[in-house]
């Protein structure tokens, strides 16, 4: 069964996951207040409807509390947010996730009922840091705040070697926990699995660690 997704704001995040949920054949309903950015949405999105988030009878109205998962993306009005963000969790929709505009929005946010709040400003510098560091770093995704994820693309002095060989749970403290080689993705990959150049590891582990490997990989370019 399809999933049906809301996007409360169409700013550029907004958009961008509207855009991104109707491409991949989601059923997306698409509010905001500002009538242009609405039918700019109208042929993308399932339903683009032009609708007061803060107003409670009005996202009944729209059917909300049918949605499995609402992202508030609204710009910079925070009380807006945190009040549509609370209005959602009383309607008792199942997964909300908001955008934050700081970390002390982020700790309300968390309060009221948000199921996962995103940075997508802070995330989007951090990503394009360290791949600034490394030209071996692909993309970084942080999981917590101290845990994150980061796609490792293998040169030569990674290529030739397994798993065991290069060591990198007991080196660094992280671990990979899947290769990708073309097309082909290798979940939970064996010891004895030999690294070719080109491959792409998946590397999870704690911020500290990784920033080590990051600096080993740095000193192989």
């Amino acid at each position: 069964m399809k999933k049906e997704f809301a996007v409360i704001g169409l700013g550029r995040f907004g958009g961008s996951i509207c855009r991104e949920l109707s491409r991949e054949g989601m059923e997306v309903l698409a509010l905001d207040l500002d009538e242009d950015k609405v039918n700019e949405y109208r042929d993308i999105a399932s339903h683009a409807v032009i609708a007061d988030s803060t107003d409670e009878n009005v996202l009944r109205e729209l059917g909300l509390r049918n949605i499995d998962h609402v992202i508030v993306a609204i710009g910079d009005n925070i009380q807006a947010s945190m009040l549509t963000t609370l209005i959602l969790e009383e309607m008792g929709i199942k997964k909300i996730t908001v955008k934050a505009q700081n970390d002390y929005h982020e700790k309300i946010l968390n309060k009221i009922g948000a199921d996962h709040v995103v940075h997508p400003e802070r995330d989007m510098g951090k990503r394009i840091a360290h791949n600034i560091i490394s030209n071996n770093i692909l993309d970084y995704i942080e999981l917590s705040d101290d845990h994150s994820v980061v796609e490792v693309i293998a040169g030569n002095k990674l290529s030739g070697q397994s798993l065991m060989e290069l060591d990198i749970r007991a080196q660094y403290g992280c671990n990979v926990v899947a290769i990708k080689r073309g097309k082909e993705i290798n979940v939970s990959p064996m010891a004895t699995e030999e690294i070719e150049k080109g491959d792409i590891l998946i590397v999870i582990g704690a911020d500290k660690d990784i920033g080590r490997f990051e600096k080993h990989l740095i000193a192989e370019e």
